[in-house]
């Protein structure tokens, strides 16, 4: 199953305190909590591109299964993780505390991020 395409976030839950975890600041918080971000992804075998533009803002990331490699997270910090792939999906991600699952169902993405007891949980539709 291929992760290529757009999607648009269609709903929601837990981002205000998700995101005042992360430390982001409350005016950003405020901004971005009813802005509908769109995602795109290329996958080109294990190789992963996803575009996430949230306004004005864009966050790029790029990875392989497996492979180390350097991600920006939603608070603009860079960390190292490894994304591994269960089935063929979902992508399963641990960085700096936080475990980020992403599962795609037929034309649904839904992405799970869980901090502490903090959970986030943002599902998309390709358009």
């Amino acid at each position: 199953m291929s992760f290529t395409g757009k999607y648009e976030l269609q709903s929601q839950e837990n981002f205000e305190p998700f995101m005042k975890a992360l430390g982001l600041p409350e005016d950003q918080i405020q901004k971005g909590k009813d802005l509908k971000s769109i995602s795109e992804i290329v996958q080109d075998g294990k190789k992963f591109k996803i575009t996430v533009t949230t306004g004005s803002k864009v966050l790029k990331n790029e990875f392989t299964i497996g492979e180390e490699c350097e991600l920006e997270m939603l608070n603009g910090e860079k960390a190292k993780a490894v994304v591994q792939m269960e089935g063929n999906n979902k992508l399963v991600m641990q960085m700096k505390g936080m475990k980020s699952v992403t599962e795609l169902n037929g034309d649904t993405i839904t992405h799970t991020m869980t901090l502490g007891d903090l959970t986030l949980k943002r599902v998309s539709k390709r358009i």
